[in-house]
């Protein structure tokens, strides 16, 4: 199966976060990893293969060198995406129809929703005895459609498009009267009574698959499951190394990361400290240690566009199938800086991976990711990169064929390697 096949399959099983992090989960357990939940004690071994969950929607896995670690090597994407989240009490009805009322996650382009089949995923929380236990469900199949208003009656719609979330994007589910209620038929997909289900975490998304034409591939949810999905690959196909290799999938960097299970959250500082504390190490012994760590936060970023190229900065506008992407940002949305830059371009050269850099112009405010966020936990030198695609934020978006295997290529050299630091700067070994 080619790179971009299985990329294609790993959005397909992903339609939401939750679905994420449980198409990674079981990736990594058929290559050994064994979960630690929260609440359990550590125990670690040297070569031990672990990972550990929060909320169902984060995941961090690690694997633990032979010997004493120098460092860790980490790498963090997010597996949400823009789209819109189902309200608890989600029937609209009126004498012709029942809508679905929703409000909207993230910043996603709305005119890219209208008129596609869409279908609904998540998780619902279901009564368990005295407690409760958590189902994750995806309908898999179209179950609702957001319609444009005809031409006829906007005759501005290709001249100025004002969508209201409230008014216009309001999923159409069926006509009046007909057929199961929207939570009878989560509940009917989930195997479970409705009178069980308790609350619900579900989504809107987009079930197309992805396909892969002349020079790229085209699918939902791009950004940034292409990055997760190459960090995992590299992760698992990485050789064993000097440092602790680190995985980190978190959620919910459509909308800030400020959740317990978000990059600016305690979550990969946690683990950190806990991986140290089962070895013994001092606080000052840890904090030598993340001296010698780094971490290479991924991200999707812009490809120059062939209708507006004046957007892009003319002298760092990233081409698609041209290779991974180094992300600079002055005011630090970024978090790239010339130590990090340098280490990482020093990775890609010793994987024969080309790199491209990526400044917003001048006059345009650039969006912010994981790197800069997550460093406010675990102050470590971070690199913020990316592959180049077209339509970030859309429903369907668009990258290079190439740029897969190329990202694919840098994260298992990277997880080959430690940095260790010296008077003036660091190796790379």
């Amino acid at each position: 199966m080619s790179v971009n096949r299985e990329l294609l399959d790993f959005i397909k099983r992903s339609p939401t976060a939750f679905q994420a992090v449980a198409t990674a989960e079981d990736a990594l357990r058929q290559k050994g990893f064994n979960e630690l939940r929260e609440s359990d004690k550590w125990i670690l071994e040297k070569n031990g293969k672990y990972y550990t969950k929060k909320n169902g929607s984060s995941l961090i896995a690690f694997e633990i060198p032979e010997g004493d670690f120098s460092g860790f090597m980490m790498t963090a994407a997010h597996g949400d995406n823009p789209s819109f989240k189902i309200k608890e009490n989600a029937e609209q009805k009126n004498d012709v129809y029942v809508r679905l009322s929703t409000e909207s996650y993230g910043g996603g382009i709305y005119s890219t929703w209208l008129d596609r089949p869409l279908s609904v995923a998540g998780r619902i929380i279901v009564r368990d005895g005295n407690g409760f236990s958590t189902k994750l469900v995806d309908m898999e199949r179209p179950v609702a459609v957001i319609p444009n208003l005809c031409i006829h009656f906007n005759r501005d719609a290709n001249t100025g498009l004002n969508l209201n979330p409230a008014v216009d994007m309001v999923p159409l589910f069926k006509d009046a009267g007909d057929g199961k209620s929207f939570r009878e038929m989560i509940a009917e997909k989930a195997g479970v009574k409705e009178k069980d289900i308790l609350s619900t975490d579900l989504f809107l998304y987009n079930p197309q698959e992805g396909v892969e034409w002349s020079d790229y591939i085209s699918s939902p949810r791009l950004d940034d499951l292409q990055s997760a999905f190459a960090l995992l690959k590299g992760f698992i196909k990485s050789k064993p190394s000097k440092a602790v290799k680190v995985y980190c999938l978190f959620d919910n960097e459509e909308v800030g990361s400020g959740t317990k299970q978000g990059a600016a959250s305690t979550f990969l500082s946690d683990v950190l400290e806990r991986i140290a504390d089962c070895f013994g190490l001092t606080k000052e012994e840890r904090i030598r240690k993340l001296a010698c760590s780094f971490m290479v936060s991924c991200d999707n970023g812009h490809a120059v566009h062939p209708n507006h190229p004046e957007v892009s900065d003319p002298n760092h506008a990233p081409k698609m199938n041209k290779g991974v992407v180094i992300k600079y940002n002055a005011s630090q949305r970024y978090t790239t800086d010339a130590v990090s830059a340098a280490m990482f371009r020093l990775v890609c050269e010793k994987a024969n991976v080309p790199v491209q850099m990526f400044f917003n112009r001048a006059d345009i405010r650039g969006g912010g990711t994981l790197g800069n966020i997550s460093t406010t936990q675990v102050s470590v030198n971070t690199v913020d990169i990316g592959l180049a695609q077209l339509a970030m934020h859309s429903n369907f978006e668009t990258a290079g064929a190439k740029d897969t295997e190329y990202l694919v290529k840098a994260i298992t050299a990277f997880y080959g390697k430690q940095f260790i630091q010296t008077e003036n700067g660091y190796t790379l070994e």
